[in-house]
């Protein structure tokens, strides 16, 4: 990988743990700084269609049923797709308060779409599925 490859990558890599970092603060704001103004959030049930309504239903979440809580995140997969995109794939879950770990059925897989836009590299589109169960 080229030496701007190279930053590339750890600037994405910065933007999740900007995200992250926001959701453990329960951050709905900071949670989404990071996200294209016409991003998409696709989780089972839910379409989200731009950075404000992402933000506003995340806030509503750390009001409510995700206060106090944080995430479990593990890269699987990142790859560049041309010069301005690139796509992360991982395992993720919710960790509740109380919780140490995330139970097995309460993984998913998650995608993250980049963008670089004006030299600033910005989650376009999330998607997670649910993680089959052994054997599935």
């Amino acid at each position: 990988m080229s030496d701007s490859r190279a930053e590339d990558k750890a600037a994405i890599q910065a933007v999740l743990a900007d995200s992250y970092e926001a959701w453990e603060s329960g951050d709905a704001e900071g949670m989404v700084a990071d996200y294209t103004p016409d991003a998409t959030a696709i989780m089972p049930g839910s379409l989200r269609d731009s950075r404000e309504v992402i933000r506003a239903s995340m806030a509503l979440a750390f009001a409510g049923p995700l206060k106090g809580s944080s995430t479990y995140n593990r890269q699987l997969g990142f790859r560049f797709v041309g010069r301005d995109a690139a796509i992360v794939i991982s395992k993720s879950g919710i960790l509740f308060p109380g919780h140490t770990e995330v139970p097995d059925t309460a993984m998913v897989n998650a995608t993250w779409v980049f963008e670089k836009r004006d030299g600033r590299w910005l989650i376009a589109a999330y998607h997670n599925s649910p993680v089959p169960a052994p054997g599935q």
